[in-house]
């Protein structure tokens, strides 16, 4: 029986199931991947790039049809779904756009005479390990700049994602790129068999801290390269405002973006003393009247989360923290797959979490009393993806942007992710880069060619 199966989480109706791939069926797909690498690497720039702008093109003429399909995988409101359709377009046109600067010389100021440089070539067939929560975002993010530079790659989605898997291959088999991109519905002990092939030059992983780890060990026992995006427990930090309703909304849509499941959300609202008892006023009413329902209908906010396990796990979470002394101001009751806008204060080092990534839509609220506590907070964790810092004072948001442990730092706005900004973290949050220029140093030999005068 295959783990791979669309199961509305509205509903729970498993709604169709797809075959694991055989062993004989993934060396197959490895050597198909590696002679197509030993052909797309010679392809002109050029051309790479048209085929891959195609894949943008492709992926807005199907809007309609790829955005319905991850509402049923995982529960995404439609407008939600529809803008990361429209956001893995851009970023696929982006690195078509820069085809040029990806793939060109560096030249190098040296003493010596002659020309000295840097020249970007490919690596070869790297595989990439995808999330359930961004189904075509995680998936552009990864394989347009590597397919620009001229690697070729293995896609092994999470398992609920069997239906937009099939949909992305046809895509970039439509555009040309047949072999250049190969779905596996694999397992993890095939993925495992994939990362120690000798055809296969590095790994991508976005996923848990426990995948990351387990495929890090992996690839490091066969010396392979590893990118890792990781989980990530947000802060949002609020030391003054000139619009506190603005600032509000900024901090309940950068908390539910995605059902409140992703991993650069804010999770965590540290806020100065003299504002916390009107921000969590308000907060706490925005958060309460999220609209909770059927993601396919216009005005819904909340959908179900991914599946009826991550409700549990969640719902699980929040009534340990109760239990061990959080305050529960709203929220807090699961129904099936289901879990409203929730907001827990009161929380200190001793529970557990504190510690914890919350993945959903439930906001921790911190009252702090300056600036240095706010960031002794903001960086008590173990992670380091993304911050957010709310504050009049351009010279405090400096500070605090460079005190903070993280791999991004967004100043008085949220939701602002684009193609050319780079995205990762640091500590436990991953290693690596994707988006922007530098995704595109991750799997490339930056070969140095000198020459005699």
């Amino acid at each position: 029986m295959s783990d791979y199966a669309v199961v509305n989480p509205a509903t729970g109706e498993t709604l169709a199931t797809y075959p694991t791939i055989s062993d004989a069926e993934l060396e197959t797909a490895i050597a198909t991947a590696d002679s197509a690498y030993r052909q797309w690497r010679d392809v002109p720039v050029a051309e790479r790039a048209e085929r891959l702008r195609r894949v943008a093109e492709l992926h807005r003429e199907r809007r309609d049809e790829l955005s319905a399909i991850i509402v049923r995988e995982m529960g995404k409101p439609l407008a939600a779904a529809e803008g990361e359709v429209d956001f893995a377009a851009d970023i696929t046109e982006y690195y078509a756009d820069q085809a040029e600067k990806i793939t060109g010389d560096q030249p190098l100021e040296i003493e010596g005479e002659g020309p000295a440089f840097i020249r970007r070539s490919p690596l070869g067939v790297l595989l990439g390990i995808m999330p359930w929560n961004f189904p075509y975002y995680q998936v552009a993010r990864f394989a347009a700049p590597n397919i620009m530079i001229g690697n070729t790659i293995l896609l092994k989605h999470a398992p609920q994602c069997p239906e937009s898997s099939a949909a992305i291959q046809k895509i970039y088999e439509d555009a040309g790129l047949e072999g250049v991109y190969i779905n596996l519905y694999a397992t993890n002990e095939q993925a495992a068999t994939v990362i120690a092939d000798r055809r296969v030059q590095g790994v991508s992983v976005t996923g848990s801290e426990r995948a990351g780890s387990a495929v890090a060990e992996i690839a490091g026992r066969n010396l392979k390269k590893v990118a890792l995006e990781l989980g990530g427990s947000d802060p949002f930090i609020l030391l003054s405002t000139d619009d506190l309703d603005a600032t509000v909304q900024a901090a309940v849509d950068a908390r539910l973006d995605n059902n409140g499941q992703s991993c650069n959300a804010a999770k965590r609202f540290i806020v100065i003393d003299e504002l916390y008892e009107a921000f969590l006023e308000k907060f706490t009413a925005a958060m309460s009247g999220a609209q909770v329902g059927d993601p396919f209908a216009e005005d819904t906010v909340l959908g179900p989360l991914s599946s009826l396990a991550a409700a549990e796990r969640l719902a699980e979470q929040v009534d340990r923290a109760v239990a061990q002394g959080a305050r529960l101001v709203t929220g807090g009751t699961r129904d099936q797959a289901y879990y409203p806008g929730t907001v827990l204060t009161d929380v200190t080092p001793d529970m557990d979490v504190y510690r914890e990534e919350l993945f959903g839509p439930v906001g921790v609220v911190y009252r702090v009393s300056s600036e240095e506590e706010a960031v002794q907070i903001a960086n008590d964790t173990s992670y380091g993806l993304g911050s957010y810092v709310f504050t009049t004072d351009a010279d405090q948001a400096s500070r605090i942007a460079d005190r903070i442990d993280a791999g991004m730092v967004y100043i008085n706005l949220v939701l602002a992710d684009e193609p050319a900004l780079p995205f990762g973290g640091v500590k436990r949050s991953g290693t690596s880069r994707e988006m922007g220029l530098l995704a595109a140093d991750e799997f490339v030999n930056k070969k140095l060619i000198r020459a005699a005068s």
